[in-house]
């Protein structure tokens, strides 16, 4: 197994392992702020709207979710979402994204992260994060730190903010372009099949699969290298 120079990292459910989504428990947490709530909605009322502007925007379906690899960010969406139904919100844009988000899908660091990320900077190894979130950059940068706050992570790219989702080759180019590195130096580790594995595979990368944390249909590819725990991956590279 050849030691890349740079390792990349997908966010949710292989840095961070999030709870449920619960987007009512996020709606909640913003009407908080409302200053305004002219058709004096519920969070279930609202949240049901948004459910189905989603649907309608085909965001956020899992068996589809790849097949959108262009971003709309919640900077455009919601702003559309409550002001449409009357509401007002004491907010700036990115703290509406901190508020939702850590009341709808709180998180913590997946097993053994902590001391995978320690062993790679032990091992000079570089290390970003490439992201589909549909939450502000700034917002996602602030959690990866609060959670991993020894990280030396270079660069956190979101789709939030460079508007196009992984499977996308176009993310993971910019990657590469801010490492200043070619393809087969890089790994991507990430969670999902369709976006982090046959993405980073199509753009050039070495991907790993991990599913230690994975929250979706599992079936098993021995083409690629999958992992159960950082461990496991930390012992195969000093093999």
């Amino acid at each position: 197994m050849k030691m890349p120079k740079m390792v990349l990292f997908d966010y949710g459910q292989t840095l961070i392992a999030e709870q449920k989504f619960d987007g009512i428990k996020g709606t909640a947490a913003v009407l908080q702020y409302a200053t305004r709530n002219k058709y004096h909605l519920s969070a279930e009322q609202v949240q049901a709207r948004a459910n189905e502007i989603n649907r309608e925007l085909g965001r956020f379906d899992p068996e589809k979710r790849h097949l959108l690899q262009i971003e709309i960010p919640n900077t455009m969406f919601t702003p559309y979402l409550y002001e449409s139904q009357g509401i007002e919100i004491a907010l700036s844009s990115s703290e509406i994204d901190t508020v939702f988000w850590n009341a709808a899908a709180p998180g913590m660091p997946t097993e053994g992260i902590k001391e995978f990320l320690e062993y790679l900077k032990r091992k000079g190894i570089r290390t970003g994060v490439i992201s589909n979130i549909s939450y502000d950059s700034s917002v996602v940068a602030e959690r990866i730190n609060r959670l991993l706050p020894e990280n030396t992570f270079e660069f956190v790219i979101t789709s939030s903010n460079y508007i196009f989702r992984k499977p996308n080759k176009r993310i993971f180019d910019l990657a590469l372009e801010k490492a200043k590195l070619q393809p087969d130096e890089v790994w991507y580790i990430g969670d999902q099949y369709e976006c982090d594995v046959k993405g980073s595979l199509n753009a050039g990368l070495l991907p790993v699969w991990y599913i230690g944390a994975i929250d979706l249909p599992y079936t098993e590819d021995k083409n690629i290298l999958t992992v159960t725990d950082w461990n496991e991956l930390k012992l195969g590279m000093e093999k």
